[in-house]
């Protein structure tokens, strides 16, 4: 689960230490380095072989931009600022070939990364074009208005290929199968995840 390609743009940020830089550029060529590192350059004979792991950029999309630094807070910059600035990691690591990236546990236009199909969809999967898989980050579905740890439709179809829940996982795994099963969660959405894992999995020799 590693590297934090976020932007920190205010040093009350308690994981300010975290980021590369505030300087967009930067973070960008330092994403692409690391990836290249854990992974191995994409299109080599070495990418993703023997010695080298899964690497995972986070936090999808605009943790380093928080209101007043406030950690999980509400990210207000404009569509563009989200873009150009706290965008520049995703772009240079996608470019790289990272195989996941994780959503935030924050917010922008008041809503929470986990359950925003049009950044998560829209934009990681179809305009940028990342074809790896999304990761929650710890219980943060739980955080989507509507849901809670052990019940969250509205994560898986926004775009959250794996959820990551410590604790309550028996019980979001009976409600997410009955939700596959009435439709809550359409086939193809649920298609769609099961495709993406199991993909990264043979990329890299699971």
């Amino acid at each position: 689960f590693s590297r934090p390609v976020a932007v920190p743009l205010d040093d009350r940020w308690a994981r300010a230490y975290e980021g590369f830089s505030e300087d967009p550029k930067l973070v960008a060529s330092y994403a692409r380095a690391f990836v290249e590192g854990v992974q191995g350059v994409e299109g080599s004979e070495d990418f993703l072989g023997d010695g080298r792991i899964i690497a995972t950029v986070k936090h999808f999309l605009g943790d380093g931009g928080t209101l007043d630094g406030r950690d999980q807070g509400e990210t207000k910059p404009s569509e563009a600022e989200l873009r150009d600035i706290h965008g520049a990691g995703y772009f240079a690591a996608i470019e790289a070939g990272v195989q996941t990236v994780m959503a935030s546990f924050s917010s922008w236009g008041g809503e929470k990364l986990h359950g925003r199909g049009d950044l998560l969809t829209g934009v990681l999967k179809e305009r940028m074009g990342f074809d790896g898989f999304v990761v929650g980050d710890w219980n943060g579905h739980g955080q989507v208005t509507g849901c809670t740890n052990d019940n969250c439709p509205r994560s898986y179809n926004a775009g959250v290929d794996m959820i990551m829940v410590p604790q309550d996982w028996r019980a979001l795994y009976t409600n997410t199968l009955e939700q596959a099963k009435t439709g809550v969660i359409p086939p193809g959405r649920l298609d769609e995840a099961v495709r993406r894992i199991p993909r990264v999995k043979l990329r890299a020799g699971v």
